[in-house]
């Protein structure tokens, strides 16, 4: 199982070093990471195998708060042109909305629905 924990971070020199060290300290391995943000606040998601480390691991920073997580699905894709495009037409003739995606290492592509199971149905093939 993956997981996407979406967690807000005050957006100034540090805070990543500081949230990205705790998670490293607690020994999970970020297979992913994506930031935006451009205010006062940034929203981080990060792609991990289980969540209880890492609620752990940020509640004793008091840097960050976690907003939400979900499962996710990660497609081992190939690095070529239309790729996405052709997961992209798989879940959407599945019926299946997207509302997260981005990617991970290893040549990964992250997706996030509320139709987690249509979702992989519609990646397996």
């Amino acid at each position: 199982m993956s997981v996407d924990i979406v967690i807000e971070v005050d957006n100034k020199p540090g805070t990543l070093a500081t949230v990205a060290a705790a998670i490293s300290d607690a020994g999970v391995n970020l297979a992913a990471a994506t930031c935006i943000g451009r205010g006062d606040k940034a929203e981080l998601h990060i792609l991990v195998p289980h969540a209880e480390p890492v609620r752990h691991a940020l509640a004793l920073t008091h840097q960050a708060v976690i907003t939400r997580e979900h499962e996710v699905v990660v497609a081992e894709v190939h690095d070529r042109p239309g790729e996405l495009a052709d997961l992209a037409r798989k879940i959407a003739e599945a019926g299946v909305n997207v509302d997260t995606i981005y990617v991970a290492t290893g040549n990964r592509v992250v997706f996030g629905s509320d139709d987690i199971d249509g979702l992989r149905r519609a990646l397996a093939d």
